[in-house]
């Protein structure tokens, strides 16, 4: 097998140019520096190819991800202008996700999928395009779904920061639980029993779609997995007792037996790990999983700030709304949270939206407790009462409610 390793540039003696960060003699003087880095990526690129194109392959979607981000180099020696923007690794990340995106697409469909889901129903299903179903890289429970979590008292915890996000869930005679995306990041899905109600505490954070469902339909009570499958780049949950296929950011079944089937949202709502905790400083906070994780890191780094979403081809938002700007909704309604900022409170449609600061972006930076402020919502009813609702990005909520409602200024 032949060998895309750089080959090292012989410099004869004299002949050596100094560069700021580059000592006389260094091979990677002027253009054979050029050259080893176009190598470079290219071998990046192709690991990440191999990585995202391997059905089988255990890495995480996350993981998968990251190897996206290294596929760009970096340069110490050289730093871009402000303003400035690499192109050339631009490309080769866009192609190497297109191409996979390609790759995705052609084996979207079930005939290919029967052999990791011999006992899914694709007969019966909403989705008039098997096209728009990606594999998001990992393959069925290759992104680990947790169930009956341990928790601790929130006096007892000090590993999550003040600013990092949670999932609250208070219910009505039970003790307050936090859900640290900290956690939720790496296993997407937890199922949990909260007194006598089952729930499904989930987050998607390609779409930045956190959610809790009541697990039960009818008198079945569901037990949620990670499909590994995405759609309009949104996690495909499925729930192991009927093996049918949930899309996430609307809580309904897609493809299988329980098909146009919706599950119960329960008003629960992301907040900072320092309000929960001035709250209910007698509540209960999930207990760090035993799965070999680098918990409280972000393997999406700077994702919440791209130009254009991960594996989605979809339209993109009206109004010139950027595709990775949250938007609160409410239904079929969403009111951007750059303008609930600015507002702080806003009284529309029958609910109030308060924004308030302190809650960093699980998306921004690679600690996820040093991300940008991007605020907490709180939504209430006119008798004060929490409201369901989601924190997603734009594009998500034009994928599933194509005719929504934007309440702009």
């Amino acid at each position: 097998m032949s060998s895309n390793l750089a080959t090292p540039t012989r410099i004869r003696p004299g002949t050596e140019r100094s560069r700021i960060g580059c000592p006389p003699g260094d091979a990677r003087n002027g253009g054979a520096r050029k050259r080893s880095d176009r190598r470079r990526r290219g071998r990046r690129a192709d690991v990440f190819l191999l990585a995202i194109t391997q059905s089988r392959n255990p890495k995480t979607a996350s993981e998968s991800m990251r190897d996206a981000i290294r596929a760009v180099p970096t340069r110490r020696s050289k730093i871009p202008k402000t303003g400035e923007t690499p192109m050339r690794p631009i490309r080769l990340l866009t192609a190497a996700i297109g191409m996979f995106a390609a790759a995705s697409a052609a084996v979207s469909n079930p005939s290919f999928w029967k052999g990791e889901w011999p006992d899914t129903d694709f007969s019966t299903t909403s989705v008039d395009d098997w096209s728009e179903i990606l594999s998001g890289g990992p393959p069925k429970d290759g992104i680990p779904a947790l169930s009956d979590p341990t928790f601790i008292p929130v006096s007892q915890e000090s590993r999550i920061g003040e600013r990092e996000p949670v999932i609250a869930v208070e219910i009505d005679g039970e003790t307050p639980r936090a859900y640290p995306i900290r956690y939720l990041t790496w296993h997407e899905i937890v199922n949990d029993e909260i007194g006598e109600l089952p729930v499904a505490v989930t987050f998607c954070p390609l779409c930045n779609s956190g959610l809790t469902f009541d697990r039960r339909i009818g008198d079945r009570t569901l037990t949620f997995g990670v499909s590994g499958k995405l759609r309009n780049s949104d996690m495909i949950m499925y729930d192991r007792e009927t093996q049918s296929w949930w899309q996430q950011a609307v809580g309904r079944g897609i493809v299988g037996e329980l098909t146009g089937t919706e599950l119960i949202q329960l008003p629960t709502w992301m907040e900072s790990w320092a309000e929960f905790e001035t709250r209910n400083p007698d509540g209960l906070v999930m207990d760090q999983p035993s799965w070999p994780r680098t918990y409280g890191r972000n393997p999406y780094v700077s994702y919440d700030s791209s130009p254009r979403p991960f594996l989605y081809d979809g339209e993109l938002p009206p109004h010139d709304v950027p595709p990775l700007a949250r938007v609160v909704r409410v239904g079929g309604s969403a009111w951007p949270v750059e303008r609930l900022a600015e507002e702080g409170e806003v009284t529309e449609a029958g609910v109030t939206i308060i924004w308030t600061s302190g809650q960093a972006s699980a998306l921004d930076t690679a600690s996820i407790e040093s991300g940008r402020d991007v605020g907490t919502i709180r939504v209430k009813d006119g008798e004060g009462r929490d409201v369901p609702h989601d924190v997603m990005f734009a594009f998500a909520f034009h994928a599933f409610f194509p005719e929504g409602e934007w309440m702009l200024n």
